[in-house]
């Protein structure tokens, strides 16, 4: 089963931003209630679009020089990147096709 796996620093990010096609990336803490209900569903985001997207995590206490960069003022935060570029940010807990639908707009 295919998950979404966390990205460790920003030079990872900037790596992946340049490498990926379409990159998912879940903007969480450790400590935030709300991340807990969209993890799951960025893991089967991560599943269903395994040969069509890049599904990640990035944790905002470790990464704050990402959440200045976007403007990230909330999470779960979950943008999404079409080679290189931001296109949409979906911030708060919303149901799966919320997050699905956004990534299938860009494929």
């Amino acid at each position: 089963m295919t998950t979404a796996t966390y990205i460790n620093n920003e030079i990872d990010f900037d790596t992946l931003l340049k490498e990926k096609t379409l990159l998912v990336v879940d903007c969480t803490a450790t400590w935030c209630g709300p991340c807990k209900v969209v993890a799951p569903l960025m893991d089967r985001m991560a599943e269903e679009f395994v040969d069509q997207a890049q599904v990640f995590k990035l944790d905002l206490d470790t990464n704050s020089s990402v959440a200045k960069r976007f403007g990230i003022r909330s999470i779960p935060a979950v943008m999404i990147f079409k080679n290189g570029e931001l296109m949409e940010t979906i911030v708060g807990v919303k149901p799966y096709e919320e997050f699905s639908g956004a990534v299938e707009k860009y494929l």
